[in-house]
């Protein structure tokens, strides 16, 4: 049976059981489900109007991540937006990476290093 939309193929899987990450590991495996995010990414990225780089740097695969997104870009923009509420934007973004530990770890090892524990 084909699946038409990413949420049919998630439900098919909650349905036999998959939870959590499990549940991650055996969609990502589907190649139904690889197509239709694929798709819906291509879409979301042209609404967007992401930069090369952004579409490179971000995973963009459901709406919320769009929404999340723009809403920083948006902010970004702002010039009354202040030097600490950046950084809080800069690390929302990372969120948005395939690989957003990377830049935690590399966050708190500064503190660590900062108050010398």
């Amino acid at each position: 049976m084909k699946r038409r939309s990413v949420q049919e193929v998630e439900d098919f899987y909650i349905n036999l059981g998959y939870r959590g990450a499990e549940l991650r590991k055996v969609v990502e495996k589907d190649k139904e489900w690889q197509r239709l995010i694929k798709a819906k990414r291509k879409k979301m990225i042209k609404k967007m109007k992401l930069t090369p780089r952004e579409k490179k740097k971000y995973v963009i695969a459901t709406d919320r991540d769009v929404e999340i997104l723009s809403k920083v870009k948006e902010l970004e923009r702002n010039k009354k937006v202040t030097r600490q509420d950046r950084f809080l934007l800069k690390v929302i973004k990372t969120q948005l990476e395939p690989d957003w530990r990377g830049y935690l770890i590399k966050t708190v090892n500064k503190l660590l290093k900062k108050y010398k524990i």
